[in-house]
């Protein structure tokens, strides 16, 4: 579906994507995480031919990048980040309007249009005017409008942010009917639930190079230990000192609470039943404790 080899962006002095190297293969959800400014959006814009590559070689569905970047448009679909639907025209106007992009005719395109406001579960809303739809609504029909042109790649920027549970719950479903037919999936996002629920394989990235890349349950099982006890409250120090650090194989500080990793977290549980003005959860391991180890916890600046 993709690969890339010795890949490279400059911006001036700045090496925003640096010889990024991977092959992606057809037809999975492959998720593309990190950090704000790890050159996620760059590489999304060099993806689809919007941004032309400094060094390195780039082929998408089998097309050279950016030599070919017009035909492979007329074979993927775009998400982005931010909705950028036209409000003078209805949602089915925004739909015929896009499929008029590429060429599709009347004859072929009434069917589509039905059943992509059947997928987006927006039939009744199709002479809606957007500024009556809500975020949610907007969001599947940005989806929607994704899929007008029967694309084989489809390529979702952060696609449920800001949405409340129930949206994003539906989008997750859409997105695995999607995957089920086979449609190869591009997906970044800042939910690192998002990423395992839905990613086949995950490539964490941060400074312009790949940190690694696996499926979410070998990345969780090569970098973290498989419990996971976070401990805050009044006398933590104290007992971190006495007990935590010693019954933990690895332990991290972020502000008042104290995270403890352990492939056995039966003793840490013990020993907190003995200080009951500390509060702790219990967990297993998950993708955004490896995101957090590979990129830190430092706060990003957008």
């Amino acid at each position: 579906m993709i690969e890339a080899k010795g890949l490279s962006k400059c911006y001036g002095k700045q090496r925003v994507v640096d010889a990024l190297s991977l092959c992606v293969p057809a037809g999975i959800c492959w998720g593309l995480l990190g950090p704000n400014g790890a050159g996620k959006t760059t590489f999304l814009r060099m993806l689809t031919g919007n941004t032309s590559l400094t060094a390195g070689r780039l082929r998408v569905l089998g097309y050279d990048v950016p030599r070919e970047a017009l035909k492979l448009r007329r074979r993927i679909g775009v998400v982005p980040q931010q909705d950028n639907l036209d409000v003078d025209f209805s949602v089915v106007e925004n739909l015929r309007t896009y499929a008029s992009y590429f060429g599709i005719s009347r004859i072929e395109l009434q069917p589509r249009i039905s059943e992509l406001l059947k997928f987006a579960a927006l039939e009744s809303r199709a002479d809606s005017p957007i500024t009556a739809l809500s975020g949610g609504m907007q969001r599947r029909l940005s989806l929607a409008r994704a899929l007008v042109n029967e694309p084989k790649l489809l390529v979702l920027d952060e696609p449920t942010t800001g949405l409340d549970p129930q949206a994003r719950q539906l989008i997750w479903q859409q997105l695995r009917a999607l995957r089920a037919r086979g449609l190869g999936l591009v997906l970044t996002t800042h939910y690192m639930e998002e990423a395992t629920r839905l990613c086949d394989q995950v490539t964490i990235m941060d400074h312009g190079r790949i940190l690694d890349s696996d499926s979410p349950k070998k990345l969780i099982a090569r970098h973290i230990e498989a419990q996971v006890v976070e401990v805050y409250g009044t006398g933590l120090d104290s007992w971190h000192g006495a007990k935590g650090e010693a019954l933990a194989t690895r332990f991290e500080r972020a502000g008042d609470t104290c995270f403890y990793y352990a492939d056995d977290e039966r003793p840490l549980l013990d020993a907190l039943r003995d200080y009951p003005e500390l509060s702790y959860l219990h967990r297993p391991a998950n993708l955004e404790d490896v995101f957090l180890r590979l990129t830190g916890r430092e706060l990003r600046d957008d």
